[in-house]
């Protein structure tokens, strides 16, 4: 359970009281725009594209035209480019969504011309050249990190710690198929940092997932707040978009 005594002397300390509403839209009001037609779907480390596979359908349910990106996790550069190529093929205006490290691509990527709004899920938020890793080591270290083994250049996490802290909450069966499907990152991914924050120029949405054993929830709350996103939480484990689709897909539209 999150101690808010300590998050909230945290906040105070970093110079972002104030900034803990819910009811924030981001560092750019959304204005009068015709309603979104498209979203981008960016995955994060230890997946791919497929994670987004119970989200999908309730998207285009709602009329929308959905990408799901294919992250090669070899460099945040290279992220970039596979979602600004898919954003270049988008007809008029776009939600760019992002999964935990996702986060620091859609940052990066954010300003494209074609997007409308950004929404995080349980994701980096990285300001501009910022050592992320340094921030996040001021909050809880959470479970997932233990197992994460690097070998050749890439890293995976131990089938243990998959199971047991990036994919809780999810059914042991779907967790499994999850894992067989892990996307192995590059060493230095981690450590990359971002040129430029489009949360500072975009609506900004975040959800923040209170039972999440990857990335820790007081991080997610700093970097909700700091955005001015406007959050929800969910008790969830990392994995909302599997173990809770249907809200997640209805915070996203909510976007568009």
């Amino acid at each position: 359970m999150i101690r808010r005594r300590q998050f909230h002397a945290l906040v105070a300390s970093t110079g972002v009281a104030g900034l803990l509403s819910t009811g924030g839209t981001g560092a750019t009001a959304a204005g009068k725009h015709p309603p979104a037609r498209n979203v981008v779907l960016v995955h994060g480390a230890y997946a791919d594209g497929s994670c987004w596979s119970e989200v999908i359908p309730r998207l285009q349910a709602a009329g929308l035209t959905v990408t799901s990106v294919q992250n090669p996790l070899t460099s945040l550069a290279d992220d970039v480019a596979a979602t600004n190529r898919i954003l270049d093929l988008q007809e008029g205006p776009t939600v760019l969504v992002a999964h935990s490290y996702g986060g620091s691509v859609i940052s990066q990527a954010g300003l494209h011309p074609a997007v409308r709004s950004l929404v995080y899920l349980s994701a980096r938020a990285p300001a501009p050249d910022e050592d992320y890793g340094a921030l996040a080591a001021r909050f809880p270290t959470p479970p997932a990190n233990a197992g994460l083994i690097y070998q050749n250049g890439f890293g995976s996490l131990t089938e243990e710690a998959f199971l047991t802290d990036f994919a809780n909450g999810v059914p042991p069966i779907r967790a499994r198929t999850l894992y067989a499907a892990q996307g192995r990152i590059a060493q230095t991914l981690f450590s990359e940092r971002t040129t430029v924050a489009a949360w500072q120029n975009r609506p900004t949405r975040y959800v923040i997932t209170t039972a999440d054993r990857t990335t820790s929830p007081a991080l997610q709350q700093y970097v909700a707040a700091r955005m001015r996103a406007k959050s929800i939480e969910i008790a969830s484990g990392h994995l909302s978009l599997i173990t809770h689709p249907r809200t997640v897909a209805n915070f996203i539209l909510d976007a568009c």
